[in-house]
């Protein structure tokens, strides 16, 4: 999750807009509604960065199985070496997403794998966090249920990697947004943005055997996406803007930052930069 990326696939918000209703955002939990003219200029700002950081961005376009969520395109699927994994999401409104991801990205030559092996698991790429390529972490909450850290493990252990389950708090119950990601994004092999407080004692326990240093999000930056920190490169991260401590602590730690403007794609929809990519290749 952390090495230079190459390879990101983002849905701008006019795509995630075409099929979406008029009120879906009250239905979907977002706080607002999308200021279309202002997302789309927040949107190209975000891409302008991940190119200029060296990545190639594959644009997804408009899909009817996708509505206003699915510009948060990281959700629907699983990056493992051999290709892509479609998800079935454990929000019901996001089933579509997955299969539409996985249309777009064939017709881009990119590989994809079949689904997991369990028509009954549901799982989000939100709940998945891999701590280096022999190491998965995968949070069992309300987006991932046990069939879906089951059907994770069967995937990916035949492989080598060790998938290691822990369980997210109840937090604000299951119409909330609320991943393994809301609380922790690696931003280098022996680096990690965390918010200790709702970190499961498992896996800051695993994160201080492995020697990974934390950089805490304090409580007041929580709500504005300060733990969603995406890794461009080792130490050379994307953050949304307005998150001045934690951006202090990153640069304290070594880190080059740099951020944008996410008052409509960000804080109305609780997705910040990991979110918003889908990244398919890093190396």
């Amino acid at each position: 999750m952390v090495e230079p990326l190459q390879l990101v696939a983002v849905k701008p918000p006019s795509a995630a807009l075409a099929h979406s209703r008029p009120e879906e955002w009250r239905d979907l939990g977002w706080h607002a509604p999308l200021d279309p003219d202002a997302a789309e200029d927040q949107h190209r700002r975000l891409v302008s960065i991940l190119e200029g950081a060296g990545a190639e961005v594959i644009l997804l376009g408009p899909d009817g199985r996708t509505g206003l969520d699915s510009m948060y395109a990281h959700d629907c699927a699983l990056v493992v070496p051999a290709g892509v994994v479609p998800l079935c999401t454990g929000k019901p409104q996001r089933r579509g997403e997955g299969p539409a991801l996985a249309t777009a990205l064939v017709d881009h030559g990119i590989p994809v794998l079949g689904g997991l092996d369990d028509p009954a698991a549901h799982a989000e790429g939100g709940d998945c966090v891999w701590l280096d390529a022999a190491t998965l972490v995968v949070g069992r909450g309300f987006r991932t249920d046990a069939a879906g850290v089951g059907a994770i493990s069967r995937l990916v252990e035949p492989t080598g990697v060790e998938v290691i389950s822990v369980d997210l708090p109840y937090w604000r119950g299951p119409a909330d947004v609320l991943h393994l990601m809301s609380f922790i994004s690696m931003v280098d092999h022996d680096l990690a943005v965390v918010h200790l407080r709702l970190l499961p004692v498992a896996l800051y326990e695993l994160l201080v055997d492995r020697a990974i240093e934390l950089v805490e999000v304090p409580d007041e930056e929580l709500a504005t996406q300060g733990t969603n920190v995406l890794a461009l490169a080792p130490r050379h991260v994307l953050m949304l803007d307005g998150n001045p401590m934690t951006r202090a602590r990153l640069e304290a730690a070594g880190c080059r930052v740099e951020t944008y403007d996410g008052g409509e794609i960000s804080l109305k929809g609780d997705g910040g930069p990991t979110c918003l990519t889908r990244p398919l290749r890093r190396g």
